[in-house]
């Protein structure tokens, strides 16, 4: 099962604990067990576009400036057998104590 593991900032936490392990131990252990198949950080999100199609029109909108107060900051593409295991994992990833981590499983298409 894959999960898209969101790692997000978190601008109300004022004192950010150390995590576990750091990102490198994080990242040789997770993806050199096979759990995380692709990631990333993100670039800034003055560089984003946001993109709507309305009536035929193509809006595009600089940045993902809705109301949202985290910033995503980069991604991971677990691959686990169950939620489990991607909450283990995931709370082992430095910004589970320094920020915020989401995980949305995946929702294949059956083409």
């Amino acid at each position: 099962m894959r999960f898209l593991m969101l790692v997000l900032t978190d601008p109300d936490l004022t004192e950010p604990e150390e995590g576990p392990i750091t990102i490198e131990t994080w990242v040789d252990e997770t993806y050199g067990a096979g759990r995380a198949v692709e990631g990333d950080r993100l670039r800034p999100a003055s560089e984003a576009r946001t993109i709507r199609r309305r009536k035929g029109d193509v809006i595009v909108s600089d940045g993902p400036f809705a109301e949202a107060y985290e910033l995503i900051g980069g991604f991971d593409v677990l691959e686990c057998a169950t939620l489990e295991e991607a909450v283990d994992i995931a709370s082992r990833h430095p910004m589970a104590s320094g920020g915020v981590i989401q995980l949305h499983p995946a929702w294949p298409l059956d083409l």
